[in-house]
């Protein structure tokens, strides 16, 4: 019986080929898109499972709270490690260090002036960490053991690094490494590589010791209200201690570390490991990118709107083409088919169709696979065929020819015999066109919600590029360099050979560009008041060019005198704002004080700048000169000979520091870096638009395709009766284009609030106006009369005396 069903399937699947084809062509293209999606969330969601007591575990992160409003940093100042351990014995702690970016040297062995060392630039997974961390976070050590980290100036390091750096891991044990040209470190483990969906790339493992050890170099401090984002600890709690009763311990924590204040201004809060890779409060700090749950919400709604607009076409041409199969089932009712037999039969030839979708699809993504990581941050080697993939798609299978079958089923299989035997079954006699016009309704409003979507996502990522920052990036280089001291000696003459170039307008060092995600918090002194400001700001450190170099503008005062010290200090608009200031030329002569460091006298106030990425306001910074901590060069390049200057520095710089690699880079693409995930998406939103008005404009070519048909006859009439083609093709299209209106008017609301709550990621943002969904409604418009003109233009060409005739 199953086989007859089957032969019967595949029969009516070649009688129809140009129905099948466009069933499978849409139920094809929607899985390949579905089965892409899920590759994507069963990678992202996968993320910092590998540790087995991942659920137990738990990042400290620090809550700021101030008179306008909550900041979250995921670091946690330098002393509380060991207070933490003091207060709560029975809680595993463990701490680490980022470096956001090392050179790693590798001695050539017998090599005495060093022209023969390899040099590697680790811009990740570089940390000085406690030998504590593989206590929680347990990896499998294939040579050496935790306890080695317990000792100043050892490292460990991972499989791949060892191989890179001496070819054989087995022989990096006992080997030297210099990191940044100040530390000499000891090989003394090696640990197998992280797995790809892990936000701990441990890749240079430096004992925590020897970051305390070295607290110019590396920026330690053991003063309570310096935070850096850098330092962060982790936790694993013990059974019987809740994360919620440990929140509540970690107040009275908290409150002893701020009696000495008037206002509490901070709190500790516990981040469950498996949101690590997901809050957008505080970002990811330590892997390579995080991904918001709101991304893959919206990438589930989209797998889930493609399916069911492919599912949409097959019920809408399948219950259209029913029509055409009324003395078949009528017949076979005669001789006995229950009703039940024929909805298995309809079943099955469903279920024939969606197979061949199926492997198509799995075909499709197979080719689509390398270019998934344009909307996806996926590894190269990402494959599909594994478990949860198998599942999905048997799962996908099942539900489509469920959704897809069930309808046209039930429908062929209530057809009364006698009247199909005699052909009289016709589409409006099955009772399935108000249906038919809702799905039609549906599908539309979906594509017209994708349109919109799009149109938003694209406007606001144009915004966000084109955005005043308030300075300038462009032709910007910027040379990551170290703050060693035959570095700092080299910085003058380095600094002048560049302006020798006639192609360089200015040169500046700094420890990092006005807009960057490497930003030091520390509370402040101001105008000589003992009293902390309820706000903390954040410090950027420059030399006396900085403002020429990036373009800032000032609104009061002037910049500062060239120093190596901090004795004078520009600020911006917001800092004197929060302060409540509101004349910026009350501040000039003031001075600030930042922790414990000297005071400083304000000589400017810029106006303000963004700090970070779009999505986040303007935060108050204070900037002066530190020359032990200004480790980059800006360099501002005229635009006319940009390549050969950069060439120009380069062969400088090598010839300078010779000890160090060139890693210049322009800081218009590191700005593009915080838009990574948001250019994503808005691609997302692209290609699944166009993947959603494929769809949309084969199931109307079907459908028109079978009215055409079925109003051939009535054409036929209609011209010899004098009717032009352009009346022919308005008739076809007036009862769709009314279906595209009111399927706007469903998708308008919808799109209208999730497109609002999408731009409330972003502080600075566009509006939504009335052009984005005209624009929309329009170009479903224009699509739909393609489609439908088409077709509808070919059948208003027939002759009518053949239309006649076939009647």
């Amino acid at each position: 019986m199953l086989k007859n069903y089957f032969k019967i399937a595949w029969r009516n699947v070649i009688r129809h080929k140009s129905y099948s084809i466009i069933n499978i062509s849409g139920l094809s293209v929607g899985i390949a898109a579905c089965l892409l999606i899920f590759a994507v969330l069963q990678y992202e969601l996968s993320f910092n499972t590998n540790f087995s007591n991942y659920k137990n575990i738990y990042h400290l992160i620090t809550k700021n709270i101030h008179d306008d409003g909550i900041t979250y940093n995921p670091g946690v100042s330098a002393p509380a490690t060991d207070a933490l351990r003091i207060d709560f014995p029975q809680v595993k702690f463990a701490a680490l260090n980022t470096s956001y970016g090392s050179q790693i040297t590798v001695p050539a062995d017998n090599s005495r002036t060093g022209a023969d060392d390899k040099k590697f630039t680790e811009d990740l997974g570089v940390f000085f960490i406690e030998p504590q961390f593989f206590d929680i976070f347990h990896s499998t050590w294939l040579d050496g053991d935790k306890s080695v980290l317990a000792q100043p100036n050892m490292v460990v390091i991972n499989k791949s690094t060892a191989i890179k750096y001496f070819k054989d891991w087995k022989t990096a044990v006992g080997k030297t490494l210099k990191m940044d040209n100040v530390l000499t470190l000891k090989v003394a483990g090696v640990i197998d590589d992280a797995p790809e969906n892990s936000d701990f790339p441990l890749r240079i493992m430096v004992s925590y010791i020897t970051w305390k050890q070295h607290p110019k170099d590396y920026n330690y401090s053991d003063s309570w209200d310096s935070i850096s984002s850098n330092h962060q600890i982790f936790m694993e709690l013990p059974q019987g201690l809740s994360a919620a009763n440990m929140d509540k311990q970690l107040v009275a924590f908290t409150a002893k570390i701020e009696k000495n204040k008037d206002k509490v201004t901070r709190a500790h809060l516990l981040q469950p490991l498996s949101e690590l890779h997901f809050d957008t409060r505080v970002g990811n700090t330590l892997g390579d990118h995080s991904t918001s749950r709101a991304t893959l919400q919206t990438m589930t709604f989209i797998a889930i709107l493609i399916i069911i607009m492919a599912s949409i076409n097959f019920i809408n041409l399948s219950t259209a083409q029913s029509v055409g199969r009324s003395k078949e089932v009528g017949i076979r009712k005669v001789l006995g088919s229950s009703r039940k037999q024929l909805i298995f039969q309809v079943i099955g030839e469903t279920a024939l169709v969606v197979l061949f979708s199926v492997i198509i699809a799995f075909a499709i993504a197979e080719i689509a696979l390398p270019y998934l990581k344009n909307i996806s941050n996926v590894p190269d080697d990402i494959g599909l065929i594994n478990w949860g993939t198998t599942l999905f798609l048997l799962t996908t299978t099942i539900l489509v020819i469920l959704l897809s079958g069930i309808y046209p089923a039930l429908v062929v299989s209530g057809f009364k015999p006698v009247l199909a035997i005699k052909n009289k079954i016709t589409a409006a006699s099955i009772g399935g066109i108000p249906l038919r016009r809702a799905l039609v309704v549906a599908q539309f409003a979906i594509a017209q919600l994708l349109i919109i979507g799009t149109l938003v996502a694209v406007n606001q990522m144009d915004f966000v590029n084109h955005a005043d920052l308030g300075f300038n990036k462009d032709a910007v280089l910027i040379l990551p360099g170290y703050t060693d001291s035959i570095s700092l000696g080299k910085m003058d003459a380095f600094k002048q050979e560049l302006l020798q170039n006639p192609d360089i307008n200015s040169v500046s060092f700094a420890s990092d560009p006005p807009s960057s995600d490497n930003n030091w918090g520390q509370n402040f002194y101001f105008d000589h008041s003992q009293k902390d400001p309820t706000f903390n700001t954040f410090l950027k450190y420059g030399d006396a060019d900085y403002f020429k170099t990036f373009g800032l503008r000032f609104t009061a005062g002037h910049g500062y005198d060239q120093s190596d010290t901090m004795r004078q200090a520009v600020v911006n608009e917001t800092f004197i704002n929060k302060l409540g200031i509101q004349n910026p030329e009350k501040v000039i002569g003031k001075s600030v004080r930042l922790g414990s460091g000297p005071w400083a006298t304000i000589t400017g106030v810029v106006k303000d700048f963004k700090t970070n990425s779009l999505r986040e306001s303007v935060k108050p910074i204070v900037i002066s000169p530190r020359k032990q901590f200004e480790s980059l060069a800006a360099v501002k390049i005229k635009t006319k000979n940009l390549s050969a200057t950069v060439s120009k520095i380069q062969r400088l710089w090598e010839s300078t520091y010779p000890e160090y690699a060139y890693n210049g880079y322009f800081m218009d693409e590191s700005i593009a870096r915080f838009y990574q995930q948001e250019n994503q998406l808005a691609l997302i939103y692209k290609i699944f638009a166009g993947i959603a008005i494929f769809i949309s404009c084969l199931g109307l070519y079907g459908l028109v395709s079978f009215m055409a048909v079925q109003r051939t006859k009535e054409v036929g009439v209609r011209k010899v009766l004098g009717a032009s083609v352009g009346s022919i093709v308005l008739l076809f299209s007036k009862e769709f284009m009314i279906l595209i209106a009111i399927s706007f008017l469903i998708a308008m609301p919808a799109a209208w609030y999730m497109m609002s709550q999408w731009l409330q990621n972003f502080v600075y943002r566009v509006p939504l106006t009335a052009g984005v969904f005209i624009l929309a409604i329009s170009a479903s418009i224009v699509i739909a009369w393609i489609t439908v003109g088409y077709k509808a233009v070919k059948a208003a060409l027939v002759n009518p005396v053949k239309s006649l005739r076939s009647e």
